[in-house]
């Protein structure tokens, strides 16, 4: 039998044991979450700044050769140059493509690597002329080595008249000619006009007498020439002109 003392401490008891579930039931979740935080965890990086490398860089050498090594560690392409002196056939660059001989035929000379084959000295004639086109007419000007101040009226001016643009051509070609038109018509051989060919010297003019005028035929009736006093080196149609096939002499092959 439960005596009255021993049922009020029962009950007593069984209040407060449930007052405390109810109170520890109540505690909000942060309060909860506050009561276990988690441990914090130290995470230490290395700097990324050059300054404080890690691992400093492994120094690296580099050896650079001098322009003139540099060149020598690429030889240049040996050049062929064939003078046919009786043959006139095109030339052959190094692509295997033609040029005509009498346009910038001397430039493709100038070229490194270029191969040219059956080369006449009418063409390097022809193309040492070429080259002087727009160059002043100055009376007893030019020489082997180009344009000069000329003589009489022509010592005011640096050019070529007719005899000294062909010298100066025909030097290229390693043939020597005189400075006078008369002696340059019986320096080589008398070409039939039919067989012309490129660089071969026409002559004009002066009746039965020596020749007033000469030029270095190019192709078909095509001529360059130093015409006069006041003008400059220019290509000419000379079968188009009745002036020149009027006073028309002959043509000659230095060499």
């Amino acid at each position: 039998m439960i005596t009255l003392p021993t049922f009020l401490r029962l009950t007593l008891g069984g209040i407060v044991f449930g007052g405390l579930i109810a109170v520890e039931a109540t505690i909000p979740a942060s309060a909860q979450a506050a009561a276990t935080r988690p441990q914090r965890r130290t995470l230490t990086t290395l700097p990324t700044s050059p300054h404080t490398p890690a691992t400093p860089p492994q120094p690296r050498t580099l050896t650079t050769l001098p322009a003139s090594a540099q060149a020598a560690a690429i030889p240049p392409q040996p050049r062929t140059l064939t003078i046919n002196p009786e043959a006139e056939p095109l030339q052959r660059n190094s692509d295997g493509r033609t040029t005509d001989p009498t346009t910038g035929l001397d430039s493709l000379l100038r070229t490194p690597g270029a191969r040219i084959t059956t080369l006449t000295r009418g063409q390097i004639a022809a193309s040492a002329a070429l080259n002087q086109l727009g160059v002043s007419f100055s009376w007893g000007g030019g020489s082997a080595k180009g344009p000069t101040i000329g003589i009489g009226r022509g010592a005011g001016t640096r050019g070529f008249d007719c005899s000294g643009l062909t010298l100066y051509a025909w030097s290229k070609a390693g043939i020597t000619l005189s400075h006078y038109t008369g002696a340059q018509f019986r320096q080589g051989r008398r070409i039939p006009f039919r067989a012309r060919r490129t660089g071969d010297l026409l002559f004009f003019g002066g009746g039965t007498g020596d020749p007033t005028h000469v030029a270095l035929f190019l192709r078909d009736g095509l001529m360059i020439h130093a015409p006069r006093t006041g003008d400059v080196v220019r290509k000419t149609n000379f079968l188009a002109s009745p002036y020149f096939r009027s006073v028309y002499r002959g043509v000659v092959r230095p060499g």
